[in-house]
C-alpha cells in the first residue's frame, strides 16, 4: 500500500479529464474493501495507522476524481498549473457579463407568479451550462490547452456556485 500514487495512479486510471464514472466507483468499493481499517484492527500501531492513512487517500483521491470541477483543478495541479484567484479578472467581459444577468435572473424568481416552474427553468439551464463546459474541458484537456482549461475551470466554478444558491432557493421557496 503505497502513499505516493497521485489518485489517477491509485484508481488505476489514465490522467485525463474524461472518467469512467461506473469504473472509478466500482474501483473505489473494491479499493474500500482491501484497505479498510477494520481488517487491521489486530495488527500493529504502524500498520494500523498506514492503513487508516490509505483509507483517506482513497476517499479524498474518489471525492476529487469522481466531481469534474475537482478533477479538473487536480490534472492542473499535476501539470505544475495552480488556479490564480488573481487571473479570474482576466476572464472575457461577455461571461462576466452573463454571470452578473444570471444572478439577477436568479434573484427575480422568488418574485415570479410561479417561482417554483421559474426555479426549475433556471435550474435546467444552469444543468445545460455546466455540462456544456464538462465538455468543453474535456475537449482542451486532450488538446493540453491549459490556459483555456483554466479559464473553463473558472466558468465551471461559478455554474456549480449558482446552482448551490439555486438550491438554496429552492429550499427556502
Amino acid at each position: 500500500m503505497s502513499l505516493t500514487l497521485n489518485h489517477f495512479q491509485l484508481f488505476n486510471l489514465p490522467e485525463t479529464f474524461a472518467v469512467d464514472s461506473l469504473m472509478l466507483a466500482e474501483t473505489f468499493r473494491e479499493l474500500q474493501r482491501t484497505a479498510h481499517p477494520d481488517k487491521f484492527a489486530n495488527r500493529s500501531d504502524q500498520e494500523r495507522r498506514l492503513a487508516m492513512q490509505h483509507a483517506t487517500q482513497i476517499n479524498e483521491a474518489f471525492q476529487t476524481l469522481k466531481h469534474p470541477l475537482k478533477r479538473g483543478q487536480y490534472l492542473l495541479m499535476l501539470k505544475g498549473i495552480e488556479m490564480d484567484s488573481q487571473q479570474a479578472s482576466a476572464m472575457d467581459q461577455l461571461f462576466l457579463f452573463e454571470q452578473m444577468e444570471l444572478r439577477e435572473k436568479l434573484e427575480s424568481i422568488a418574485k415570479q407568479a410561479d417561482p417554483m416552474m421559474a426555479l426549475e427553468q433556471f435550474m435546467d439551464s444552469i444543468a445545460q451550462g455546466i455540462e456544456k463546459l464538462i465538455n468543453t474541458l474535456n475537449h482542451q484537456f486532450q488538446q493540453a490547452d491549459y490556459a483555456a482549461c483554466q479559464n473553463s475551470i473558472r466558468k465551471l466554478q461559478f455554474f456549480y456556485k449558482l446552482q448551490e444558491e439555486a438550491l438554496n432557493l429552492e429550499e427556502q421557496l
